[in-house]
């Protein structure tokens, strides 16, 4: 189930928002059709990021997927902790998993995203 907290993009991507601040990461559906993630290409602090364009991209022992921001801002924050150890996306994606924190330039682009019953719905149309 996915959270009811966060906010969803359509490329699988999610966003926690508290204040300014975004944090980002993929959602427990995209991990899964990754399969084991081996490595993640962290985007840099300071960068900045526009929404629906790649901020990162993920190798699993699948494919390279790129990761698609849902919103636009400044990189403010990275989880080094994936340079490591990446599997921590596959075990726990919504929590540990993050991948970066943006100080949001937009935030009327948060009113694009979906909820987790939208996205929920978007899973079904999928399938």
């Amino acid at each position: 189930m996915n959270p009811e907290n966060l906010k969803y993009h359509k490329e699988h991507a999610w966003v926690k928002v508290s204040g300014n601040k975004a944090t980002i990461g993929i959602t427990d559906y995209a991990q899964e059709a990754l399969g084991d993630i081996v490595y993640i290409d962290l985007p840099e602090v300071d960068s900045t990021i526009e929404a629906n364009s790649e901020i990162s991209e993920i190798e699993s022992t699948k494919a390279t997927s790129p990761v698609i921001s849902p919103v636009s801002g400044t990189v403010v924050e990275v989880n080094e902790e994936l340079s490591d150890t990446p599997e921590i996306i596959n075990e726990d994606p919504y929590e540990k998993g993050w991948i970066a924190v943006i100080e949001l330039s937009e935030a009327s682009e948060l009113d694009d995203l979906m909820d987790a019953g939208e996205y929920e719905k978007l899973l079904e149309e999928e399938k």
